[in-house]
């Protein structure tokens, strides 16, 4: 008789992204708007360096943290970026972001903890959360501009709460904090104890001025996740960063070493390059991110959606008009069946999402502009 799967596995499902992404991708001639992928190919200078990786032979196991030469450039580059002062030691290279958030929680989780998230949020958290025999515990977000205030995170802080998760730029809203608004959420943290999981895997993509992290203001409790996916286009080479003090790190690391043993040499090679010569290699993708929302969010608003304007990241997180009465899914279901234009249902991400859909603006301007224009011409039928 064959054995169970792990009830905890088997109750958690594929990420709504994936799963409405999969469900229209056979629709001819469709325009997708749906991943999180920025269009923009990988610098050349990148690129070269992780071929010149290969024909040097540069093929082996690194050591688990990183090679020493990719540790230095990263502490170097996220102190220049965003005064964030982590040794090597404090610093692992990760399979992208996502093996970095799956790391983190892995080590500081415990069963029953309660992992506090800002509602609406990308639902990479909550399965991995859910994993460890934890509970996921959101904050509405959806009155509060989708900010996360410090008022409501005291509210909702418990005995049993180990951690905050804190994206942003968000996914899927783009908003982000001030800095006073992240000081006021830090004296929450101070004063409780928890732990924050800051994940600033946008950082570079932030419109309205520099990106300010929370890690300074907590230290002892932060742990800082980003990566070279969107900053650099890099989605395929798989480098993430976690950062967080050596007492945290040194335990990150066992639970980093079992699961991959250590990040791509290739893509370590890859990475360094970027890190020490493209630090403004966003610069053009950020410009070009940002004159794409202007012209996204005039359209929007003029089919009759609600926006919060981004700060950053490439998404809209839009409300549909009063005058839909389906729920996200079926109409983005319907959106796509008849305009040929996909977005992901808000019900992705959260509930309190059923109301809304993501829209991603990481597409060429051309598609953005016949997108809006069949969208618009489907959304004639709601006036």
């Amino acid at each position: 008789m064959q054995k169970k799967i792990r009830q905890s596995v088997r109750e958690i499902e594929i990420s709504g992204i994936r799963k409405f992404n999969n469900h229209v991708a056979g629709i001819p001639d469709i325009i997708r708007l749906t991943l999180g992928e920025p269009d923009f190919p990988t610098p050349e200078h990148v690129k070269q360096a992780g071929i010149d990786a290969i024909n040097n032979d540069f093929t082996n196991y690194t050591p688990n943290a990183g090679t020493p030469s990719l540790l230095e450039a990263a502490s170097d580059y996220f102190y220049d970026k965003y005064d964030l002062s982590y040794s090597t030691k404090e610093i692992i290279v990760t399979v992208g972001a996502t093996e970095a958030i799956s790391v983190a929680l892995q080590t500081i989780l415990e069963a029953d903890d309660e992992v506090l998230l800002p509602d609406p949020i990308y639902p990479g958290y909550e399965p991995l959360i859910h994993l460890m025999d934890a509970k996921a515990v959101k904050i509405d977000t959806t009155e509060t501009a989708f900010k996360l205030t410090a008022e409501d995170l005291r509210a909702a802080i418990t005995p049993k709460t180990k951690a905050l998760i804190l994206p942003y730029p968000s996914n899927p809203t783009g908003v982000t904090l001030t800095i006073d608004e992240l000081r006021e959420i830090a004296d929450v943290v101070r004063e409780t104890g928890i732990f924050v999981v800051a994940d600033e895997i946008y950082s570079e993509l932030t419109f309205f001025g520099t990106h300010v992290s929370i890690a300074p203001m907590i230290r002892e409790q932060t742990i800082v996740i980003n990566g070279l996916s969107k900053s650099h286009a890099m989605i395929g080479w798989r480098i993430g960063f976690l950062m967080a003090p050596e007492a945290i790190t040194s335990q990150m690391l066992k639970v980093h070493q079992y699961s991959v043993t250590c990040a791509s040499s290739i893509s370590q090679k890859a990475a360094e390059e970027a890190l020490r010569n493209g630090k403004d290699d966003a610069v053009q993708m950020r410009t070009e991110y940002n004159t794409r929302a202007g012209f996204v969010q005039e359209r929007l608003i003029k089919m009759g959606f609600s926006i919060v304007e981004p700060d950053g990241a490439f998404y809209f997180f839009a409300k549909l008009p009063d005058q839909i009465s389906q729920n996200s899914f079926d109409w983005a279901t319907e959106l796509a069946e008849e305009a040929k234009v996909a977005v992901v249902p808000g019900s992705a991400f959260s509930e309190k999402g059923d109301r809304y859909f993501r829209l991603s603006f990481a597409a060429s301007f051309s598609q953005l502009a016949e997108a809006m224009q069949r969208m618009a011409t489907f959304m004639e039928k709601y006036a």
